[in-house]
């Protein structure tokens, strides 16, 4: 790489008129975003998990450019709030998402989330009577309430510092099939649909001029990425597309400013979990089993581990062939239980 990025907290300077703005440590809800500005033009690369980060970041876009005082476009490179629960914060933009991410987003609206927080830390204060209550439920068939108390733990580890309260899902104003070419000033902006993989409808933030890309949640550094929607297939794609772009920056949606060589690791991840777990589905494995089964060595140092679990369950879901998006919460759960085996914590 060309340059070494500090991994710091704030905005970094990617060259003339562009910035990223990290949030590290990257891990749960920790989302980068970026600024892309062309004299008293600016485009934002997507908003943040709550309001308060979301104004954090904006105050300090607006000190280091007077272009970010009145942001024309805001681009969220997929559905996930982390990306953009902050719209309301700059809502007299004109927001850009593809199709199938702005159908996705409406989906899971931040007061469901905040409830189920709020559902999670009562049932943590009841402790183990509110485990065996939610059990109870999940049997007479009221299921989510049997994995809201899997899950609330873990949940809460990840999710707890954050203020789901008073969030407005703001909603793009415009959406676009496959690519849509922007201009910011006189700097070309492309946007390059590569979902679903991630999410259903991941976008890509390309300046040619500027040989910069912003991955949205293609890109995990030090992280595990995880796959909610998939194929596989398609995300190994995407970093196929990458690398074939000429860029030299690439900021991805969690984790350090990296380059052509974080692309390329994200792309191995997933390559072999994609034959471990075809080696373990064929050898008739469920999928807990097979999560817990598969060595991870080689991505020993990157945090979120417990997210092999959905990666694994998704996987699963492409070898039979099944569409259907397994419920959140449920794969919550999942990840709960795998935290626990990867903690020693038993299951």
């Amino acid at each position: 790489m060309s340059q070494a990025w500090n991994y710091q907290k704030g905005l970094h300077t990617l060259g003339d008129g562009t910035y990223a703005y990290l949030q590290p440590n990257g891990s749960w809800g920790w989302s980068n975003a970026g600024l892309i500005c062309s004299g008293e033009h600016a485009l934002l690369v997507d908003t943040l998990f709550d309001l308060r980060l979301t104004e954090q970041m904006l105050v300090e876009m607006r000190r280091a450019s007077p272009a970010a005082k009145a942001i024309e476009t805001v681009v969220n490179t997929h559905a996930n709030g982390d990306h953009c629960w902050g719209n309301q914060l700059v809502r007299s933009a004109e927001i850009i998402a593809s199709r199938r991410g702005a159908e996705e987003m409406v989906e899971l609206p931040p007061k469901k989330v905040a409830m189920l927080l709020k559902v999670a830390r009562i049932v943590s204060r009841l402790g183990k009577p509110g485990k065996l209550l939610t059990r109870a439920l999940g049997r007479v068939g009221l299921g989510q309430i049997a994995a809201i108390g899997e899950a609330a733990e873990f949940v809460l580890e990840i999710f707890g510092s954050f203020e789901f309260d008073g969030i407005e899902l703001v909603p793009p104003t415009r959406t676009f099939d496959g690519e849509l070419a922007l201009r910011v000033g006189d700097r070309e902006v492309l946007l390059v649909e590569v979902g679903p993989a991630h999410t259903r409808g991941d976008v890509l933030v390309h300046l040619p001029q500027d040989r910069t890309v912003f991955t949205g949640d293609i890109l995990f550094v030090g992280g595990h990425p995880i796959v909610w929607e998939g194929p596989v297939s398609n995300w190994i794609a995407a970093c196929e597309r990458i690398l074939a772009m000429d860029v030299e920056t690439v900021v991805p949606g969690h984790g350090p400013i990296t380059d052509k060589a974080g692309v390329a690791r994200v792309k191995t991840y997933l390559a072999y979990l994609q034959t471990e777990a075809r080696k373990r589905f064929d050898a008739g494995m469920d999928v807990a089993a097979a999560a817990r089964d598969i060595a991870m060595d080689d991505f020993s140092g990157w945090g979120e581990g417990e997210r092999v679990a959905v990666n694994v369950h998704t996987l699963y879901r492409e070898f039979r062939g099944e569409a259907q998006t397994p419920d959140a919460v449920a794969m919550f759960a999942c990840m709960a239980r795998h935290h626990r085996f990867l903690h020693g914590h038993g299951r």
